[in-house]
């Protein structure tokens, strides 16, 4: 039987008593040197693992994944005042995987928890992530006792006091350089490096495989290393700290600084690792002959790092949407075609038009849940100029334009016709602008649309690259283009059902709570 009574009068039985009695409990998590307490239904098993759940992508369970140590604080009034029992239980939280023990997770946070159980009722459960808490020390102080110097019980599990390994370590400090990157954000710069690499293929009928991953690599350090000095710079300007209706992983940052994960000099070190890793391939690369490299390179490092840092703060003059089609639109695409062709044409820069539209729009659905800490903060975003009412009717007009670039485009020869493949993304943003059009001002109903829309922005701008490696393919590669263009199709189908289920799933949450 795990546990050792050291210390205090009562029994084992007496302590799960109450552990089975209460549904609630005071959790502390820590994270640098600040600490977040929240209230959660919980379950306790016979060796006193205590069980949590919460729903995936929740900010307390990165903390839980970077510093597993945790405090539980849980409080029995069930008779009068002199018998109270509070119970503490300090710990270590692991993240449960699928399996037994998340099942039997899953059974006993059903009872306390009402979500859980209409989560459970609609085999909705995958929403869910489970927290096992296994107690190193518990203490038991009952108030009658404590007035009269009574020690508390005290039940000590030094089977379960080991400290974590060096691998584990490494494993936590990796997820937190993951996290301070925003691995999902990361497509953006994929998406505009395919689409120049093809539109040179389609051109030339000759594709350098080594240069191309080299360019994806750096663009992909580029958007990374900038993505870290913005958190930095957000965080020093108060903006991250101020804002209270981020929806993550779409807006309001990594939130590594304020979760404790990374401090602000180890952000600072690692953008600037990741942007020498972008300098260094491109100096590699224009060393081979191809010098104009550095100037796109430079364009989209000085305006990256200064988006939201000193002396531009490009976003806090309302540019964002501007500078993010030109970096992650423009400039990537013509890059990525330059590299492969050793020249810019006015086709390249005319066909990259539709994904700097889509990628404006990622970023202006954006900046809807991050509104009041925005303009508390003074970063006057083009939402917070408009106002979010007027900012939601432009939207459609705004999630229209890149399927009328792409219709120009094709009609205008510069496009192939199969480009025309990436009007399947656009039932996502028609879906995506009513939820705008409805829940403008209510961050948690809004996730959907920002969900859609990055989701179209990938889709549509991988669908309209297909279209120019579709005549290279050939007749021996029909195949596989009809293969990648039904994979396509089947990804915003199902992506449009997944993001439909989450909402439906959340607003049977809210109904619940009510």
């Amino acid at each position: 039987m795990a546990g050792t009574i050291v210390a205090g009068n009562h029994t084992r039985d007496e302590v799960l008593d109450s552990l089975n009695a209460i549904p609630e409990v005071a959790v502390s998590t820590s994270g640098g040197d600040r600490l977040r307490t929240r209230m959660m239904h919980f379950a306790a098993d016979e060796e006193f693992n205590i069980y949590l759940s919460s729903m995936r992508g929740d900010p307390k369970l990165l903390q839980l994944a970077h510093n597993p140590s945790i405090s539980l604080l849980v409080l029995d009034r069930r008779t009068e005042q002199n018998g109270w029992r509070e119970i503490e239980i300090t710990g270590r939280a692991t993240i449960i995987g699928d399996g037994p023990e998340r099942d039997l997770a899953l059974e006993l946070t059903s009872g306390p928890s009402p979500i859980v159980s209409h989560l459970k009722e609609n085999n909705q459960t995958d929403v869910l992530d489970f927290i096992k808490v296994t107690p190193m020390e518990l203490k038991m102080r009952v108030f009658g006792e404590i007035v009269q110097g009574m020690p508390p019980t005290v039940i000590e599990f030094e089977e379960h006091s080991a400290a974590a390994g060096d691998l584990e370590e490494a494993k936590k400090q990796v997820g937190a350089w993951r996290e301070a990157v925003r691995t999902l954000s990361l497509l953006a710069s994929v998406v505009p490096v395919v689409l120049g690499v093809t539109i040179a293929w389609h051109d030339t009928s000759a594709l350098a495989w080594l240069p191309a991953i080299l360019t994806l690599i750096a663009a992909v350090a580029i958007q990374a290393g900038t993505n870290v000095f913005n958190d930095y710079f957000d965080h020093r300007a108060g903006n991250d700290p101020a804002n209270r209706d981020f929806v993550r992983p779409f807006s309001g940052g990594s939130r590594v600084i304020q979760l404790g994960l990374m401090t602000p000099v180890s952000m600072l070190v690692l953008g600037t690792a990741l942007t020498g890793l972008a300098v260094a391939i491109g100096i590699g690369l224009a060393i081979t002959g191809l010098p104009w490299v550095l100037a796109f390179g430079a364009a989209g490092l000085v305006s990256g790092i200064f988006y939201t840092g000193k002396p531009f703060s490009w976003a806090s003059r309302g540019m964002g949407e501007v500078l993010v089609a030109l970096n992650y639109g423009v400039l990537m695409t013509i890059g990525a075609y330059y590299v492969q062709t050793g020249t810019v044409t006015s086709g390249a820069v005319l066909a990259s038009l539709p994904v700097a539209l889509l990628i404006a729009l990622v970023l202006y659905i954006n900046e809807f849940p991050d509104y009041a800490a925005d303009a508390r903060t003074g970063k006057r975003t083009l939402v917070v100029r408009l106002g979010r009412e007027r900012a939601a009717k432009l939207y459609p007009v705004l999630a229209l334009t890149p399927f009328i670039a792409a219709g120009a485009l094709v009609a205008a020869g510069i496009a192939p016709v199969m480009s025309l493949a990436a009007l399947a993304g656009l039932p996502l943003l028609l879906n995506a602008s009513r939820v705008v059009l409805k829940h403008h001002s209510e961050s948690f109903d809004l996730a959907p649309a920002n969900a859609l829309t990055a989701i179209a922005h990938l889709a549509t701008g991988l669908l309209f690259a297909l279209g120019f490696a579709w005549q290279e393919l050939g007749r021996d590669g029909m195949p596989l283009s009809i293969a990648l263009g039904v994979a396509g199709v089947g990804y915003i189908v199902y992506m449009y059902w997944s993001v439909e289920r989450q909402r439906r799933i959340a607003e049977g949450v809210k109904t619940v709570m009510r």
